[in-house]
């Protein structure tokens, strides 16, 4: 697995495919094989793929003290090879809504899928505090309430309970904690890149309003709606791809 050089450590990432460079991104308690590894081959005839693993997450080590949005945002940039299109799922997307507003040279178009601008309501917060709380107390629990809010009823049932365990990624609740913190508003209006907002009609995790703020927060944006849950790179895969596709292609 390749290197990046950053002032918090090495940032691994995996790299396949040929052409001009797609960065993606995983959101919380994901990594770029988890969340991205059944999509890339979508991707690899026309675009050179860049999956980083940020702090506590894969094989990048979390290198103590805050954990905080611009040093995400600084790792995920050092795996540039170059300008490149940038997507970023849930706290990656965040992440990556950082990168295209402070290091517009590197952004050629901007995918940002089940993200928000910042904790705006109550339900929002109840629902990551008891996510984190589950992830750092309660690991048969945790395992349980995290498919509830990932993904719509009907997906869950056609996996079946027994799908649906598994340990908290050994990130999670640090990356949580961020997901609280997060607050895009004023790095919004300096995107620049042509960018497209990706929400989900029955993501219970981050409810569907919170990307069309995102959306409305983000001049001349662009937006598109799927019938899926809160992880719709695995109830979607072949949608999201196709609108990841046309995207950056044009």
């Amino acid at each position: 697995m390749p290197t990046a050089t950053h002032t918090s450590g090495d940032v691994h990432y995996n790299r396949q495919g040929a052409g001009p460079g797609l960065v993606l991104v995983h959101g919380t308690g994901g990594d770029a094989v988890t969340n991205w590894a059944h999509l890339v081959p979508a991707f690899t005839d026309i675009r050179t793929v860049i999956t980083p693993d940020y702090a506590g997450s894969g094989q990048t080590a979390d290198p103590g003290g805050d954990l905080t949005l611009d040093l995400l945002a600084g790792q995920v940039a050092a795996a540039f090879e170059g300008p490149s299109d940038l997507v970023g799922f849930s706290l990656g997307a965040a992440v990556a809504a950082a990168v295209a507003a402070e290091r517009p040279e590197l952004v050629r178009r901007l995918v940002l899928i089940a993200g928000w601008t910042h904790l705006a309501d109550s339900r929002l917060e109840l629902g990551l505090r008891t996510w984190a709380r589950l992830a750092a107390t309660a690991p048969e629990s945790f395992a349980a309430y995290g498919p509830l809010v990932a993904f719509s009823p009907d997906f869950v049932s056609r996996l079946g309970a027994d799908a649906l365990v598994g340990e908290p990624p050994r990130g999670t609740v640090r990356q949580i904690e961020l997901d609280l913190r997060v607050d895009l508003r004023d790095l919004l209006p300096k995107i620049t890149a042509p960018t497209l907002v990706i929400g989900n009609t029955r993501d219970y995790l981050i409810p569907v309003e919170h990307a069309r703020a995102l959306h409305a927060a983000i001049p001349g944006s662009e937006y598109a709606e799927l019938d899926s849950g809160h992880v719709v790179l695995h109830e979607r895969p072949a949608e999201v791809a196709a609108l990841i596709r046309d995207f950056v292609q044009r």
